[in-house]
């Protein structure tokens, strides 16, 4: 059993849509899977009710209204007697390639992390959940006009449900928080494995007029500050390519050591990279990830 839990925003406008999209794909996933919904935001009760999922309306919240990632992580692990637990952000739309890569993963490992690269998406209207293509459909839409994310930007964490115990009260939707569960399984000695390859997670394009100051508020507002020095510094904000292991179609394999120099390179750049966002891509990784999502199968 994976128990999936999240805490949407108010269900208004586009907001609305992307979110009942991400949801909708979540309640689809089906047998082995579960789905808890967080906070007493407009039209989260009435999405849980619809779909059978559950719903926890009270959840702690900081000084500016924002909802606690430590309150979210731990109410949710009081919730599961057993399985593996899923933070995933509203808006990442999730296939039929996700349950399959989480069991094998479990199947070889205890203590883990699996997270993975999304793939950026404008998604203006409600997906087609009827048509029995949709996930055909959608991961065409992706290999023609998605981009991938990005190595910092981190939107689902499946996790053994005891890897996290002592979560710093993290802003959820702030920068920083992400990077530092990867840095806590790893230091944590969890097995953290980059399911990029063989899962299709899409990230909906949104604006940031939740917001006051819009995208650079969750940057570099005060809670994102605070996030920042709530996590030791840049130090202990990883990335996706700081995950121990990779999961590809035939096997799950250790990543490739970087030479000295290179990882040297990598943590002294840290702070930079991080702010902007910068991942080192080359043509051939997204030409091999666009063939592989238009196949449906990993790469």
């Amino acid at each position: 059993m994976v128990t999936l839990f999240a805490i949407p925003k108010a269900f208004r406008g586009h907001t609305g849509v992307i979110q009942r999209n991400a949801i909708e794909s979540w309640a689809r996933l089906g047998q082995g899977s579960r789905v808890i919904l967080f906070g007493d935001e407009d039209g989260t009760a009435a999405i849980a009710r619809q779909f059978g999922l559950e719903h926890v309306p009270e959840v702690t919240r900081n000084e500016f209204g924002t909802p606690l990632i430590s309150a979210l992580f731990e109410q949710a692990r009081r919730l599961t007697a057993h399985g593996e637990l899923c933070y995933v952000n509203s808006d990442v739309v999730l296939l039929g390639d996700f349950l399959p890569a989480v069991e094998r993963v479990r199947s070889q490992t205890e203590a883990f992390l699996m997270i993975g690269e999304c793939w950026d998406l404008d998604l203006g209207a409600p997906v087609p959940f009827g048509d029995p293509s949709w996930q055909a459909e959608l991961r065409q839409r992706v290999a023609e006009s998605g981009a991938l994310r990005g190595l910092w930007a981190i939107d689902y964490f499946v996790f053994s449900r005891d890897l996290y115990d002592d979560v710093p009260a993290f802003a959820v939707g702030r920068a920083g928080f992400d990077n530092w569960l990867v840095w806590r399984a790893r230091t944590a000695g969890a097995t953290v494995v980059d399911a990029g390859r063989v899962v299709t997670a899409v990230h909906q394009q949104h604006d940031y007029g939740h917001l006051p100051g819009g995208q650079v508020w969750s940057h570099e507002g005060p809670e994102a500050v605070r996030n920042r020095a709530l996590a030791g510094g840049h130090t202990h904000l990883y990335c996706i390519d700081h995950a121990s292991h990779v999961l590809t179609r035939r096997r799950l394999r250790r990543r490739f050591q970087r030479p000295g120099w290179a990882r040297w390179a990598l943590e002294a750049t840290q702070a930079a990279r991080h702010r902007v966002g910068f991942r080192p891509a080359t043509t051939y990784r997204q030409i091999r990830s666009r063939v592989s999502v238009s196949r449906g199968s990993g790469r």
